[in-house]
């Protein structure tokens, strides 16, 4: 007897059949040079999404003891252009703009009236290497709350002496864990490290910790993401 076959069954086979045959295509679709590019870039953005959307505000990155630091000595100095942009102290201000109440230039003692608080955390460089460092400073929602921000803007973003430039995600920044960092090791940041002020984001990889800020605006609306994303690298690259 001859068998039958429903339409339901039938879309069902074709259905399976599919995708047993999607990583084939998308390897087929690889070997395209026209199509590399976009592909990368529509996997990289549904990796963000996805990043983002398991992001926990509650859940902490990993703490360490003292004496399980890197010694400082021996804390890598990675930059993006100059190690020192010669930032004059004396004249440095972090400007506010966007959805704030607040807008303006904040100096560094003005920063320093915030709680203060120390993490010993890791910093991990997309570079491949890793080291444990002690970090002290306040925590971003605190200063954020100071100027009055929008906290349901979807954006922090940074602009820095040396022209460097990140954004966060509104809710990395409001991350219990995010901090502008004014020392490492108990002593004020040195300029090698991105003084007078950085963020230090234990959650994310070592680009999204920008130095030397000078600019600090918080929007929905962005001209550009990062110096590394907008060259192709991933935007939210969680830990």
């Amino acid at each position: 007897m001859k068998s039958q076959i429903t339409d339901k069954q039938f879309k069902r086979i074709t259905r399976r059949e599919l995708l047993k045959l999607t990583p084939v295509l998308a390897l087929g679709a690889f070997a395209i040079p026209a199509l590399q590019k976009p592909l990368l870039k529509a996997g990289l953005g549904f990796s963000d999404w996805v990043s983002a959307k398991m992001f926990r505000t509650g859940h902490l990155a990993p703490t360490f003891a003292d004496s399980e630091l890197t010694p400082f000595p021996k804390f890598p100095i990675n930059g993006y252009d100059v190690a020192d942009p010669g930032i004059d102290f004396d004249k440095w201000n972090l400007t506010v703009s966007g959805a704030v109440r607040k807008p303006g230039d904040y100096i560094l003692a003005q920063v320093q009236t915030l709680p203060k608080f120390n993490q010993n955390t890791r910093h991990i460089c997309v570079e491949g290497w890793d080291v444990i460092g002690n970090f002290g400073g306040v925590h971003l929602s605190d200063f954020l709350k100071m100027v009055g921000a929008d906290m349901t803007a979807r954006f922090v973003y940074v602009e820095c002496a040396d022209d460097y430039y990140e954004t966060l995600d509104m809710e990395t920044a409001l991350h219990p864990q995010t901090m502008l960092c004014y020392e490492m090791y108990d002593q004020p940041l040195t300029r090698e490290h991105g003084a007078p002020l950085r963020l230090t984001i234990p959650t994310k990889v070592g680009y999204k910790q920008a130095k030397y800020l000078t600019d600090l605006k918080v929007t929905n609306v962005l001209q550009r993401v990062g110096y590394w994303e907008d060259q192709g690298y991933s935007y939210f690259y969680g830990l």
